[in-house]
């Protein structure tokens, strides 16, 4: 036995014993919180002032960005074009996701593998999805920059690349209207860690999709199922702070613990929120149309509701056809898959996407074999993965 139970016991009643305090704690800063919503819900002049001059201090402020509406606004379940016909074509949906293999120093051969999964569905046809797949690999060279080998963020952020680009590809062949879905945020993430030029030149290839998406007419939405961001309390935060203190904000938090999906609880099940702007250092380089927006939705119901970010551009937030088809696409899709809402048209890109144990196995040793008869290199495994590997060891 490795695990020390004993002190993860001692642990646990230590938690359980101070549980009661935390959460009035939290009853309390959450309450705060929907009293700073409300007063400061019509407020949008002052609160856009406040982040800016926050924004002086730290330039890397992250904050929701006040547009027009009240911050408390609720937006019904716009009338939904999918129950007009049963036979017309409403709309082209598409969806990708992806997978990754990242390179493993103890394993016998040295390889990266992005795998892209992609589903268009045409809705309201009556026609069959249709699913695509998109399969990278890397091996010798192609494995290094001039910064060393790629690292997991440099093929994570390759793979959010490979799955815009599809997107893109796919686009390009579809009817209009066109729904473009990503799991997770528009903004691009990834390398910061590794090469910077990589990085900007990333970012320009996405900056580069984005612009041809709008250009085709597009309307690109990214999903963030349970969000874990404070972006509106953190709003709400600089609101409250005196302006003798803003040079501080990074250090103040005070409804630290309030989360963004707590907050939007109150959406009834099917409406939205009013839409943001994204207060943050990537600000600068996602700028007109490109520039980033928000809504929180609930996909669920008043007894268990469901609170997911949807992240969209703002050529899509400012047109009220997009954004009422978006409304209404993700709320009839998260309904396929009934108590457990999400988006079916992403799982099933997620299910394309994955590279299960066996297949990865597969790869493995099709690429040892093929090494092996053409002359190539093959390492033995280190001493390290040997060992784990040894029947009856079954964890890392």
């Amino acid at each position: 036995m490795s695990l020390d139970f004993q002190q993860v016991y001692d642990k646990i009643k230590q938690i359980g014993a101070g549980a009661r305090e935390r959460q009035e704690s939290l009853n309390k800063q959450r309450g705060r919180a929907r009293d700073l919503l409300s007063f400061y819900a019509n407020r949008t002049d002052e609160l856009q002032a406040k982040v800016e001059r926050a924004r002086q201090h730290d330039p890397n402020l992250r904050c929701a960005l006040p547009l027009t509406g009240r911050l408390d606004a609720s937006y019904p379940q716009p009338v939904s074009p999918f129950q007009a016909t049963l036979t017309h074509r409403v709309a082209t949906l598409i969806a990708a996701d992806g997978s990754q293999i990242n390179p493993d120093r103890h394993a016998a051969v040295l390889y990266s593998l992005i795998n892209v999964g992609a589903i268009v569905m045409e809705l309201g046809s009556g026609k069959p999805p249709e699913i695509f797949a998109f399969s990278d690999l890397k091996y010798g060279n192609e494995l290094y920059t001039e910064t060393g080998i790629l690292n997991e963020d440099m093929i994570a952020l390759g793979r959010d690349l490979a799955e815009r680009k599809k997107l893109l590809d796919l686009a390009e062949e579809c009817p209009a209207p066109v729904l473009a879905l990503t799991d997770g945020p528009v903004e691009l993430w990834g390398a910061k860690n590794g090469s910077e030029d990589a990085y900007r030149a990333s970012l320009e290839k996405h900056l580069s999709i984005l612009s041809q998406l709008q250009a085709k007419g597009v309307t690109v939405a990214g999903y963030v199922d349970k969000p874990g961001a404070d972006l509106v309390v953190r709003l709400l935060e600089i609101a409250a702070l005196p302006d003798d203190q803003l040079k501080d904000v990074r250090q103040k938090h005070s409804l630290r613990g309030v989360t963004d999906r707590w907050l939007y609880s109150f959406l009834p099940g099917g409406h939205r929120s009013a839409i943001f702007g994204l207060q943050s250092s990537s600000r600068a380089h996602y700028t007109g149309d490109l520039a980033l927006h928000f809504f929180y939705l609930n996909v669920g119901d008043e007894k268990h509701p469901s609170l997911v970010r949807v992240e969209l551009p703002k050529w899509v937030a400012d047109d009220a056809e997009k954004l009422d088809l978006l409304h209404a696409t993700l709320l009839e899709q998260c309904r396929i898959l009934g108590a457990r809402p999400y988006p079916y048209i992403l799982h099933r890109a997620h299910e394309i996407a994955v590279v299960r144990f066996e297949e990865k196995k597969q790869v493995e040793a099709m690429l040892e074999m093929e090494l092996r008869c053409t002359g190539g290199e093959v390492e033995e495994k280190s001493a390290k993965q040997s060992a784990k590997d040894l029947p009856g060891r079954t964890k890392r």
